[in-house]
Parts: C-alpha cells; sequence; structure tokens
C-alpha cells in the first residue's frame, strides 16, 4: 500500500498542498500593498452597488467571490441526493452534527478564547462597511462564527480520498450540505451574530447567501449538465476542471491580498493576532472531528463511512464564510480577517486527521457487525459499485496503453 504522502503527493495540486504557504505570502503581499498603494483596496471596495447611501455589494470583490465559489459548486454532483436514502446513518450523523452541534460549539469556543481569554490582547474598535463601530473582538468573533455554519468544503473530497473513505457518502453529503446551506445559514448566521451583538439586517444576509451561494450552485448544477452532456464526463474532469481550478485559485489569492492590505497595520501592531484566532479554531476543528469520529464508532459505522463522516464535519467551507464576511462587513473588518485564519489552518490540521484516520482504521474492522442483512447488502453493493466506477475511470484515462492492458490485466 502506498504511503499517505505518495497519495497527497499525487492527488493534491500545488495549490491545495501549499494552502497554508499561500496564504503566507498573501499577508505579505498585502501587507507591502497597502504600503506601496494604500488607496487601491479602499477604492476597489468602493465600486459597490448602493442602496440608499450604504454600500451593499462590491462590484470587483463579488466578481473575485464568485469565481472563487463557482468551480466549487460545479464539482457537485448533485444526482448523488438520491443515495443518501441507502445510507442513512452515516448521512444523518453528519447533519445532525453540521447543523446542530458545530455552529454551537464554534460559538463557545470563540466567546470563551476571543471573547474572554484572549480579548485583552486584542484591543481596539472595528470599522465595518456600513459605518458602525465594533469591539476588535467582536468582529473577529463574528467571523469565526461564519466558519462555524458553513461546514464542508470540496477539499472534503480529497480528505475523504486520502483516508480510505467511502467517496460516494463524500459526495452525497457535499451535496446535502450544499442544498441545506440554503436554508440554514441564513437563520443560524443572525442568531448567532445577534448573539454576538453584531448589525446584520436580514437583507444583507440574504442577499450574501444569493450571490455567493445560491447562485455559484445553480450555475454550477446546470453548466455541469450541460457539459457532461455535450463533452463527456471524462472531458469535464480532465479538461474543464483542469482548466478552471486556476481562475478560483487566482480569485481566491486575490481576495486574500486585498484583505491583508487593509489589515497590515493591525498584524503589523499585533502580530499574535492570527495566534490568538487559530487556537480555537484549532481546537473547534479537533472536537467536531473526534466527536462525530467516536459516534459513528458507536452507530458502528464502517471504517469508509466513519473517515469521511468526520472529516466532514471537522472541514470549514472558508470559501463561503470569506464571501460572507466580505458582504456582511466590509473587506476591511476583523471578521474578514477571522476567516481567512480558517484558510491557514485547513490543510495542515486536516492532513494530521487523516493520519489520525489511518492509523485508527483497525477500530473498525469489523465492518459488517451489527447490521440488518438489508443494510450489509445495501453495504457491500455500495463497494462493489464505488469500486466498479474506480476501475472505469481509471481505464478511460489511461487509453494509451493498450498493449499492456492486454498482456497484463491483473496489474489494472
Amino acid at each position: 500500500m502506498k504511503s499517505t504522502q505518495d497519495v497527497e503527493s499525487k492527488q493534491l495540486n500545488v495549490f491545495e498542498k501549499y494552502l497554508t504557504l499561500w496564504v503566507a505570502l498573501c499577508i505579505v503581499g498585502g501587507i507591502v500593498l497597502g504600503k506601496l498603494a494604500p488607496g487601491l483596496a479602499s477604492r476597489l471596495d468602493a465600486m459597490a452597488i448602493y442602496v440608499g447611501e450604504a454600500p451593499v455589494v462590491s462590484i470587483p470583490i463579488a466578481i473575485a467571490l464568485f469565481f472563487m465559489m463557482y468551480p466549487i459548486m460545479v464539482k457537485i454532483d448533485f444526482a448523488e441526493v438520491v443515495r443518501a436514502g441507502r445510507t442513512p446513518k452515516p448521512v444523518l450523523l453528519t447533519l445532525i452534527v453540521n447543523w446542530g452541534i458545530k455552529p454551537f460549539t464554534m460559538f463557545g469556543f470563540a466567546m470563551l478564547f476571543v471573547g474572554y481569554l484572549f480579548r485583552d490582547f486584542l484591543p481596539g474598535m472595528d470599522l465595518l462597511k456600513d459605518g458602525s463601530q465594533v469591539p476588535l473582538y467582536r468582529s473577529y468573533i463574528s467571523g469565526m462564527i461564519l466558519l462555524g455554519i458553513a461546514p464542508c468544503t470540496a477539499m472534503v473530497l480529497m480528505w475523504g480520498y486520502l483516508a480510505r473513505g467511502n467517496q460516494g457518502l463524500t459526495l452525497v453529503m457535499v451535496a446535502i450540505n450544499s442544498l441545506t446551506m440554503l436554508a440554514l445559514y441564513g437563520v443560524l448566521g443572525k442568531f448567532l451574530l445577534g448573539l454576538n451583538e453584531m448589525p446584520v439586517p436580514w437583507q444583507a444576509l440574504l442577499l450574501s447567501i444569493s450571490i455567493y451561494v445560491a447562485m455559484p450552485l445553480v450555475a454550477g448544477y446546470y453548466s455541469r449538465k450541460w457539459i457532461i452532456r455535450a463533452k463527456g464526463e471524462v472531458w469535464f474532469a480532465t479538461r474543464f476542471l483542469h482548466i478552471l481550478t486556476p481562475v478560483s485559485v487566482m480569485a481566491l489569492l486575490a481576495t486574500l491580498v486585498l484583505l491583508f492590505s487593509f489589515k497590515g497595520e493591525t498584524i503589523i501592531e499585533n502580530p499574535l493576532t492570527i495566534v490568538w484566532i487559530a487556537i480555537p479554531l484549532t481546537l473547534q476543528t479537533l472536537t467536531i472531528y473526534l466527536l462525530t469520529y467516536f459516534a459513528a464508532k458507536l452507530l458502528r459505522l464502517s471504517y469508509e463511512d466513519a473517515a469521511p463522516s468526520a472529516m466532514i464535519g471537522a472541514s470549514n467551507h472558508f470559501e463561503v464564510a470569506i464571501a460572507t464576511a466580505t458582504m456582511l462587513f466590509g473587506l476591511s473588518s476583523g471578521a474578514a480577517l477571522a476567516t481567512v485564519v480558517g484558510v491557514l489552518i485547513e490543510v495542515p490540521v486536516m492532513l494530521m486527521l487523516v493520519k489520525i484516520c489511518l492509523k485508527t482504521r483497525h477500530w473498525f474492522e469489523d465492518r459488517l457487525k451489527g447490521m440488518s442483512l438489508r443494510e450489509a447488502v445495501v453495504h457491500l453493493m455500495d463497494e462493489v459499485a464505488g469500486l466498479r466506477l474506480e476501475v472505469e475511470r481509471l481505464a478511460q484515462r489511461l487509453p494509451a496503453e493498450p498493449a499492456d492492458a492486454e498482456r497484463s490485466p491483473s496489474r489494472r
């Protein structure tokens, strides 16, 4: 069996593998940009659609964030949702953790650490895009809340793969979480941000969900169907997504550079700000992972279902959180900065959790124990279907070696 490092090097692209490094470079680039062209980010943020005298949507930032979100949504196969009923236990576990537990544990960690223990290390006021001022620590807490109510980034597909999990379940849960987000993101955001005493008008929150969740989701769904129908699934996966991924990367990096050009002075004056935010975010990720993983064990789930369930709960949809924080509070807000810290810790923490999964795989060895006959048959059918799909994809991606395939089919 190949080592985890070998799989990572072959499956993670340069951006994903070194995501923490790119964010660190964006911090440096943003600080330099803020010194050399201090008004650039402000002018871009001011090119907005106004309601009355209040800027509602920054046009350049909205374009950048849409292109950051669309490639994520177009990867989601919503046809997989129909398979959810075949394996209800892992699906229900993930939904309960993601929407019934995770938002509130994030709120608790944020209030405990940033709102109490680290509060004196985060002085100052934050000027929001509507002109109001709030304590800076409350703005940071708001960004953490937005991370907590946005579970399951598309990168979880990679974490599930690296952990040797059930990719079918991962696809199902990415699709279901994206749909659930349309209904619960606004409700939970309004409630928890209200508890944090942040001004959040319903209109702005709904507009944010519409622009940064609903629009990319609808565009991704229909364009995916059209492209696969016209060009085929192999072309879509190997050509279209290959071209589209750099667009998403550039949009994210450009947004981060602009954000840090605003917050450069804050970071220089208080360089440990990122550390104070990263500590509770890391503890939150570990807590949700362990809670879901042990719950999966108690529910007698197979390892292949337990691993992605835990990964989905631990991962944050930082793209949605960044977009929403920028929309609600402005690119220069502490909330936007806090969401970026989520990007900073995503890869190293999730890779650590992948290794924990692989080292504890033996906990779930008796995979059929406790299953009814029907559940066992469904589980084995899913395993066979997954293997068949993997073989078909390998066969489609290796058409240039027919002679080798005929001489030694066992190697395939």
